[in-house]
């Protein structure tokens, strides 16, 4: 194996470490718990020898028996016979409260760590940046948090505690055998090498073939998730047949990978159970001749027998227990794949608390790009005053909405600086600096929750009297009191119950309700008829008041009022100035707006205009 192979096994190694320790005293426990279920487990078959021997048999009990038979009821075998089933009872009893603990606190554990891994993990996806997110699959990412979770999860639940018990009570019968017989027990130990190195074969084998498998359902839960989710989409063009077949594609590939692993499992079983039987034959072949002979008694032999079947199912239960644990390890690497992974954009050493900001913006030479080799935004200078209202327009990819995404900090710029009120972004915390921002994004987004939860989602603790006076801001009062049950109605999953107005409506109430100084705006005036686009416009125009507004626009009918318009073109800023100083200057503006002006249907100009 590699260093870096080792490297890797070790660090999965200690993810379940750290995931273990916090429960440690239920963790200790259990493990006393299981070192008296192993040793009831020995224990078990010695009754029978002392029935066989002592009782059956002719031979006297040694001086510990005896001393014990004195307090039993009964003379002589009787009262033997009466401490062996006593024993035999009490030894039932702990095993079982021992057995119930173990299962009771490891189960308890595992319901603990699947809770604390998940958490952790979603925590941590839900922090990563936009760079970081947009190499992921959604359903990759799901099934992360999902199965490989769960395969950690039993894990712990089935087989960690149950490796330990195997191996105690495997080591504990060893010694009592060779204390028994040390010749007869290598004998009966005679298969243990060929089986440990056939074990130890398929486990490496199967630990490969259950990556594959994981990465591949991962992969099919990416396509039904991307699939699902664009639905609308996938009907609209009569794709149906080419998302099944896609899926299937996928599944069958999933399940090709699960065949070949399972064959390998199933391999493992057969194999033990063909050793076990030529070690069993063994060791009756040979004790029968002892026996004989008279050199081992007959209860010797029977605990022989009986410590061997004992001996080889812990040696079965931990050859099927490579299944589970290589199932946890590939689990615990790919969780450590995305666990491992650092944002680019997170609070940096000595960033501090935004105060209450201003809202001037300064790009100072930024340059920015998703790739090396791409540039999105090449040396970009803007300077935005406070409580200004400027619009970005220019031809697609230009860069417009990297610019919104930058003020936010959902990016870091490769090179210069974005401030506000003088300080550059990076030296705020995200969540005080994302907290004075408020979105209207083109693509709504809204959950399956209450229209009411909706509007209060940037800000959970508004009364109900702010939530409503934020939807009358935003002319979405009334249509959601003819919903069937007003604020209280549930919104499907992104807001697909509702038009696309009204989902604007209820994105503008959200950005009312935040109060927040700082205003981005996103295409929102994309698909709407010309009703909702007067409704939604004129919310607009009282909820910009007093804030610093970013609007990001293709019709520039909208931006017709706008303190100041820059044009982005290429990643740079060709042209910046007022509506009517831009048209007069017959540049890229004049251009746009002159084709826009042809294509514009008869019907009113509608624009964003300060004041209520």
């Amino acid at each position: 194996m590699s260093d870096g192979g080792r490297r890797g096994g070790a660090e999965r190694g200690l993810l379940i470490v750290r995931i273990l320790e916090p429960h440690w005293r239920a963790l200790l426990i259990a493990f006393a718990a299981v070192v008296v279920e192993g040793a009831a487990e020995l224990i078990g078959p010695w009754p029978i020898k002392i029935v066989l021997d002592y009782v059956v048999g002719s031979r006297g009990p040694p001086g510990w028996l005896a001393a014990l038979a004195r307090f039993a009821p009964g003379q002589d075998q009787q009262a033997i016979l009466a401490v062996a089933v006593l024993v035999l009872i009490a030894v039932a009893v702990a095993g079982a409260v021992a057995s119930y603990t173990e299962d009771y606190l490891t189960t308890t554990v595992s319901q603990r760590v699947m809770h604390d891994l998940r958490h952790d993990l979603y925590h941590h996806i839900q922090r990563l940046s936009f760079s970081e997110y947009d190499r992921q699959r959604t359903g990759d990412l799901i099934s992360r948090i999902t199965g490989d979770i769960e395969a950690i999860q039993d894990l712990v639940a089935s087989a960690l505690l149950g490796i330990v018990f195997d191996v105690l009570v495997l080591a504990g019968m060893i010694a009592i055998m060779i204390t028994l017989n040390w010749r007869f027990t290598l004998i009966a130990l005679a298969i243990t090498p060929f089986l440990f190195i056939e074990v130890y074969s398929l486990t490496r084998r199967s630990k490969r073939a259950t990556r594959a498998v994981r990465r591949k359902e991962g992969e099919v839960v990416a396509v039904a998730q991307e699939s699902l989710s664009s639905l609308r989409i996938v009907q609209a063009f009569g794709r149906e047949d080419y998302e099944e077949e896609r899926l299937e594609r996928e599944t069958l590939e999933s399940i090709r990978l699960t065949l070949d692993a399972r064959r390998l499992k199933a391999r493992l079983s057969p194999m033990v159970d063909v050793l076990v039987a030529i070690g069993t034959c063994l060791v009756l072949w040979y004790g029968a001749r002892l026996v004989l002979g008279g050199t081992l008694t007959a209860g010797a032999l029977v605990v022989f027998v009986v410590y061997l079947g004992k001996m080889y199912k812990p040696m079965r239960d931990l050859s099927k227990m490579t299944d589970s644990v290589a199932k946890a390890l590939v689990g615990a690497e790919r969780i450590e794949e995305i666990a491992g992974i650092e944002s680019r954009v997170r609070d940096l050493p000595g960033a501090r608390e935004a105060p209450r900001l201003k809202g001037a913006i300064v790009f100072d030479h930024v340059r920015f790009g998703f790739e090396q080799k791409q540039v999105v935004l090449g040396d970009v200078c803007l300077d935005i005053a406070a409580g200004e209202f400027v619009a970005l327009v220019g031809p697609s990819g230009g860069g417009k909405s990297t610019v919104l995404s930058l003020i936010a900090r959902f990016y870091d710029p490769d090179a210069g600086a974005v401030r506000i009120d003088g300080t550059d972004v990076r030296g705020y915390t995200l969540k005080s600096l994302r907290r004075q921002i408020s979105f209207v994004l083109q693509d709504t987004i809204l959950f399956r929750a209450p229209i009411w939860q909706n509007i209060a989602y940037g800000k959970p603790q508004a009364t109900r009297e702010e939530i409503v006076r934020a939807a009358k801001l935003a002319n979405a009062h009334d249509f959601i009191l003819q919903t069937p049950h007003g604020y209280e109605t549930m919104v499907g999953e992104r807001g697909v119950s509702l038009s696309g107005g009204e989902r604007q409506r209820i994105a503008i109430a959200r950005a009312i309700i935040r109060d927040a100084p700082i205003l981005l705006l996103d295409e929102v005036s994309t698909g709407l008829d010309a009703e909702a686009e007067e409704l939604v416009f004129e919310a607009l125009g009282r909820l910009i008041q007093g804030r610093t507004t970013v609007l990001v626009a293709h019709r520039l009918a909208t931006v017709h009022n706008a303190d100041q318009i820059h044009v982005l073109d290429g990643g740079r800023i060709i042209e910046s100035g007022t509506h009517a100083a831009l048209v007069a200057r017959r540049g890229l503006y004049a251009h746009l707006h002159e084709i826009q002006l042809r294509e514009e249907d008869r019907g009113t100009v509608i624009a964003v205009r300060k004041g209520p």
